[in-house]
């Protein structure tokens, strides 16, 4: 939740720029975009331990 949280916390104009674009993709992007994040996230997780 903090990792999250420090987005809105920083730039919330920005936060708000980024949901409003993400509402407007469609659901293949959308997908798309989370399974990217998704597998970079993991590749993040496994160059730090």
């Amino acid at each position: 939740m903090v990792i999250e949280g420090i987005l809105p916390f920083l730039s919330p104009g920005g936060m708000r720029n980024a949901m409003r674009i993400a509402s407007e993709m469609d659901d293949k992007t959308l997908r798309l975009t989370g399974l990217v994040s998704m597998l970079l996230g993991v590749g993040m997780l496994y160059l730090v331990n």
